[in-house]
């Protein structure tokens, strides 16, 4: 029965570490590529097409930390309140910056994304953003660059990098 319980202990703490590893513990996004990459130390988990802020509303660059995560956001606009659904702009899922008003969101519009269209915030598709909801945490560092990342380049530039599972 000892063997057992130590055996089912075990087979636990691999099956939390494993799970551990898969979370991101920092993402990288370029601005002029459109690109969000997920890393996990210094290893590309994921890359993500995104919109970005438009010339008129950039999006911020520097070091920022999520600092919350929210399902089914309420966006409140200047001179309207949009509820969680389908017309919301900013889709399923909120991750807000450090940046105040800034954040990895959704969007209504997914013909936007991998355009300059937004307006300051990072817009991913639904499916992409929901994935990402799950794999970091508040407290993630995320970097907005106005240049390419010489990782992006790197991961570009080698075969296609590996899913999720």
């Amino acid at each position: 029965m000892m063997k057992l319980a130590a055996i089912l202990a075990i087979t636990a703490i691999d099956a939390y570490a494993g799970e551990r590893r898969a979370k991101g513990d920092r993402i990288v996004i370029s601005i002029p590529d459109r690109k969000l990459v997920l890393l996990s130390g210094d290893s590309v988990l994921k890359i993500y097409d995104v919109a970005v802020g438009k010339p008129s509303t950039p999006s911020p660059r520097g070091e920022f930390t999520i600092i919350s995560h929210v399902k089914n956001p309420t966006w409140h606009g200047p001179h309207i309140v949009v509820p969680p659904g389908k017309n919301n702009p900013l889709g399923t899922r909120w991750m807000g910056l450090s940046a105040k008003g800034y954040g990895i969101h959704g969007t209504n519009v997914p013909s936007s994304i991998g355009k300059s269209a937004s307006h300051g915030c990072i817009r991913m598709r639904q499916a992409d953003l929901e994935e990402l909801f799950e794999l970091v945490d508040v407290g993630v560092t995320v970097e907005l660059r106005g240049e390419r990342p010489q990782l992006l380049a790197q991961a570009l530039a080698a075969p296609a990098v590996e899913s999720l599972p």
